[in-house]
């Protein structure tokens, strides 16, 4: 079964393919948000050390249970014999499935946006409560977003994800370079760079420290599947431990390097002044087209083109992804042929996203949906908000918990470490002693305590912090 699943045909491949699955939207408008709010570079230090010391040595380990059964993210777990357990990669692929529901709508924001900035409509920044409520335009660029999605995954592994990874990974690094570069020559820029770069350790909270730790491990595509089901499709020849140091530094890069783009053209807008800057999709879709418009009418179409079109490109290398989780475990363990998977899948998880679709001010019942809390307060939240907070911020963290649990205990470490020495073209012993020592104790530790937090805070309004 596994020989006719398809394989990564390179390093390379797998590498921008996985980055790509951890590239989204989120390292767009919500890393250089918490980046300036949780003291610059203070926070940005603080996310990197997460990044290589929490979230890597899970990335490992989904990646050495991938590629070890050769299955996806259920059928990994039945085949190393603890059938139990199997129940993590459900979750995994569940939250995948949610996820994308609502993403694939955000995704539609983005490519309309495109669409007006081509147009040169740069007031729709200004209208947009307005046009996130118009469902039938942001469904129909939705189920656009849907089924180029759909088409890239039903080519397979090597004709479908690794050719769009390898066009669409370098892309986005190239239009964000040259929109970073662009934004440094605008005037205030400096202002914006300060802003994300100078380090105010007195922003340095509870706080900060938590938003560092979930962005770290959110913004990696841990938990769900993803990289189990990726590993899967690795040759054996390849040495595990520094195609997750690869990602890592590629999915970082990125988050960086859009901070680096941002906060500039934000300083151009504001004349210098970042004090009320806030971040969420309304820096994106509703700041940044008034920055857009003060470029001039032909330059401003031409930037504000090319940023909406880097932001689809960021959720299209996302949705890929998240698509192809449930379709290998369909293809795997229900024997469903490849392209029927695809597109039945898609065609579900587009349908899952109508009540998000709808929830942006088309219907009420759906916009204020429920009562949480954030801050201690109660706050109403949409339907979209909900699947969010139910997927991303709950999902994620569970699965990644019992994955490192699972590895440490379960599997045992050395079952891991032999899966490691596979293909290893380094030996080092102290990089071993650290992986074992954090699946151990603290990953399973530091994840499990943000879930935790999460449930209290969000549903019972009780603050850690």
């Amino acid at each position: 079964m596994a020989t006719n699943r398809g394989q990564f045909n390179s390093r390379l491949g797998f590498v921008l393919a996985a980055a790509g699955s951890a590239v989204g939207l989120g390292n767009i408008w919500k890393f250089p948000f918490e980046v300036g709010a949780g003291g610059g570079a203070a926070f940005v230090v603080i996310y990197l050390a997460f990044c290589f010391l929490l979230c890597f040595p899970v990335m490992i380990s989904e990646i050495a249970i991938g590629r070890k059964t050769q299955l996806n993210a259920v059928g990994a777990f039945k085949k190393l014999g603890h059938h139990n357990w199997a129940w993590i990669g459900l979750l995994g692929i569940l939250a995948g499935v949610f996820i994308l529901s609502f993403y694939n709508v955000v995704a539609g924001w983005a490519f309309g946006y495109f669409l007006q900035m081509v147009q040169g409509n740069f007031e729709v920044g200004e209208n947009f409560s307005t046009y996130i409520s118009k469902w039938e335009s942001i469904g129909l660029y939705g189920l656009v977003f849907m089924a180029v999605t759909a088409t890239i995954v039903s080519k397979g592994i090597q004709g479908g994800i690794e050719k769009a990874a390898k066009i669409l990974m370098p892309t986005l690094f190239a239009m964000i370079i040259g929109l970073m570069i662009y934004a440094f020559t605008l005037e205030n820029a400096m202002a914006g760079i300060e802003y994300y770069l100078v380090p105010d350790f007195s922003e340095i909270t509870g706080e900060v420290i938590y938003s560092a730790l979930g962005q770290a491990f959110f913004s990696l595509s841990l938990g769900m599947g993803a990289l189990i089901t990726y590993g899967s499709y690795v040759s054996r020849k390849q040495d595990i431990v520094r195609s997750a140091a690869m990602i890592t530094l590629t999915d970082v890069s990125v988050a960086f390097l859009a901070g680096l783009m941002i906060f500039p053209l934000v300083a151009f807008l504001n004349s210098g002044d970042m004090s009320s800057v806030s971040g969420g999709p309304g820096l994106i879709f509703a700041t940044l087209p008034g920055v857009f418009e003060g470029l001039g009418p032909t330059l401003g179409i031409v930037i504000g083109a090319a940023f909406f079109l880097l932001l689809s490109f960021a959720a299209l290398t996302s949705t890929v992804s998240l698509l192809e989780v449930p379709v290998a475990y369909l293809v795997d363990e229900k024997k469903i042929k490849r392209p029927v998977a695809v597109w039945g899948m898609a065609t579900l998880i587009f349908l899952l996203g109508i009540p998000s679709l709808l929830g942006n001010g088309a219907v009420e019942q759906l916009t204020s949906f429920m009562t949480l809390y954030r801050d201690g307060q109660e706050q109403m939240i949409s339907f979209m908000d909900f699947v969010e907070l139910i997927a991303s911020d709950t999902f994620l963290p569970l699965g990644g918990t019992f994955i490192a649990i699972f590895t440490a205990y379960i599997w045992k470490k050395n079952n891991l470490n032999a899966e490691l020495m596979e293909g290893r073209e380094t030996d080092s012993q102290w990089m071993m002693k650290y992986i074992n020592f954090a699946i151990m104790f603290f990953c399973p530790i530091i994840l499990g305590a943000i879930t935790i937090i999460t449930i209290l805070e969000r549903f019972f309004g009780i603050q850690v912090f």
